[in-house]
């Protein structure tokens, strides 16, 4: 896992660790947005990093090159063989391109003009792509596995080290999620959770799903993954990887 995590860390490294901070003021769809993307792709990166920034969920429906599951809905949807594809039942509108969808969820829920480093889109672009090369193959390619009756929830930020390995494995499994978006907002939220429980901090969050977190399991550490179907809910990202091989493997 050392590799795994080190390359991991990198690609958050190489995209500045966008994706982690939220903003607490963004407004909350009544219903859940849908993306139709792949893990390793440098453009569905980039409308995840900004899901985190604006607190914002979304049922995920992975599309890795090869998948069966849902790239061909996707494709029969909008059009065209091309991810990220997003859906807002909300408003009706869908659309293609991260850096239209970026402005589109900076409009309808920021209300507030894209900030400035999101109109830079050939620099945002190039670096999402060198994060693409750190992982290399991980969260591209389908694998076979059995389908889940009911989504999976999954608590994560963009830019966490340790919830990327966990979102590589649902996409090339093809496992539907809900994604919680879980960024931080409060400094104490910045310190490891051994080391908060330690020193006895409580970030306070005002992230919805941070909140609803701790009130069901009485703390707060990312990733979290909940299984409907079966009842399990896990920390830590080995934990979770090896639940997810062992349960959805053929």
């Amino acid at each position: 896992m050392s590799n795994n995590l080190f390359t991991s860390t990198l690609a958050s490294s190489l995209r500045g660790w966008q994706g982690i901070r939220a903003r607490t003021d963004a407004q909350q769809p009544e219903k859940l947005l849908t993306l139709y993307e792949f893990e390793n792709c440098p453009y569905c990166r980039i409308v995840r990093e900004v899901l985190t920034e604006l607190d914002l969920d979304a049922h995920i429906y992975p599309c890795p090159k090869g998948g069966e599951r849902f790239r061909d809905e996707a494709i029969a949807r909008g059009g065209k063989a091309q991810f990220p594809y997003l859906i807002d039942p909300n408003t009706g509108a869908e659309m293609y391109e991260s850096m239209d969808i970026v402005s589109y969820l900076y409009q309808q829920y920021g209300h507030d003009d894209v900030p400035l480093r999101w109109r830079a889109a050939t620099l945002q672009q190039v670096s999402s792509t060198l994060a693409t090369l750190a992982r290399v193959t991980r969260g591209i390619y389908a694998v076979k596995s059995r389908a889940p009756k009911h989504s999976l929830e999954l608590y994560s930020f963009e830019g966490s080290p340790f919830a990327r390995p966990v979102r590589e494995v649902l996409c090339q499994m093809e496992l539907p999620y809900v994604l919680r978006s879980c960024g931080r907002s409060e400094p104490g939220e910045w310190l490891p959770p051994r080391l908060r429980a330690r020193l006895g901090i409580e970030p306070g969050s005002k992230l919805h799903n941070r909140v609803a977190l701790l009130e069901k399991e009485g703390k707060q550490g990312i990733p979290y993954l909940y299984d409907p179907n079966t009842g399990e809910g896990l920390f830590e990202s080995e934990a979770i990887v090896a639940y997810l091989e062992r349960q959805y493997a053929p």
